[in-house]
């Protein structure tokens, strides 16, 4: 059974854990890690420099404090110059959680709204597919922006939300990875039941933890077996079937 984790965090692994994954893990088809900011961008370039199986997405995780006007200046000038090493752009997206625990602002969120617009002008421009942090009442207003720019190509990872804009999301062709949270989970199980399976991926989101038969363990892509055996349960379908179709779906969307 091969596979693609369509969304990691590799370079927040230690290096002996990125060997151990990578050289260990025949399965393993291609690993999609995604960036947290530029000196993440730059070291996610590098592993994909060392290793073929990193396909390396540059961008700016927006659960943090937003750049300044310099900084958001260096990293597009740096995300332009190497734009071509990405397969896509990201992890970008709206703040939901720093939103929530009232760590920013009203004002604050308007101005991380215009920044993931300009996020996804680049890649319509570099006509690269945009990843996205974007759950819960924050959806809306990116399928808004997505659809004001005509973007199709987008991928809503780790995607928590309402049947209305589940719904809105698969009719306008966008695509969703899950976690091996979906093991455990009632609602990402739901997700994924109302979702084409033609338009689904799986993910790790690591070394993000997780609860369940993962308590304690260090996040790692064979927990994504667990995931597409779950997927099978919910849609009916055998687990060979299921693991082909979504690798299917991960090379054709990322186009790797």
């Amino acid at each position: 059974m091969k596979m693609i984790d369509a969304h990691i965090h590799l370079d927040k692994y230690a290096d002996e854990e990125i060997r151990l994954i990578i050289e260990k893990s025949n399965y393993l088809d291609s690993l999609v890690s995604v960036s947290y900011d530029l000196e993440s961008c730059k070291r996610n370039l590098q592993l994909s420099k060392k290793y073929d199986k990193v396909k390396p997405v540059f961008g700016f995780h927006p659960e943090q404090q937003l750049l300044t006007a310099s900084e958001l200046s260096l990293m597009i000038e740096w995300m332009t110059a190497n734009h071509t090493e990405m397969i896509a752009v990201g992890e970008v997206g709206l703040p939901f959680y720093s939103k929530a625990d009232g760590r920013i602002s009203s004002l604050q969120f308007e101005q991380y709204k215009e920044l993931l617009e300009q996020f996804i002008v680049l890649a319509k421009k570099w006509d690269k597919p945009i990843v996205l942090h974007a759950v819960y009442d924050d959806a809306p207003i990116v399928c808004d922006l997505l659809e004001i720019h005509s973007v199709i190509k987008a991928h809503f990872h780790w995607f928590k939300g309402d049947d209305k804009i589940i719904r809105r999301m698969a009719e306008n062709g966008y695509y969703i990875s899950v976690t091996p949270e979906i093991v455990y989970r009632e609602k990402i199980k739901k997700v994924a039941q109302m979702y084409p399976i033609e338009q689904i991926m799986v993910e790790t989101d690591g070394p993000w933890p997780f609860e369940g038969p993962f308590s304690g363990k260090m996040t790692h892509p064979f927990m994504m077996k667990q995931s597409i055996a779950t997927i099978a349960k919910i849609k009916d379908l055998s687990e060979s079937d299921v693991a082909e179709k979504i690798i299917e779906n991960t090379r054709e969307f990322f186009l790797i």
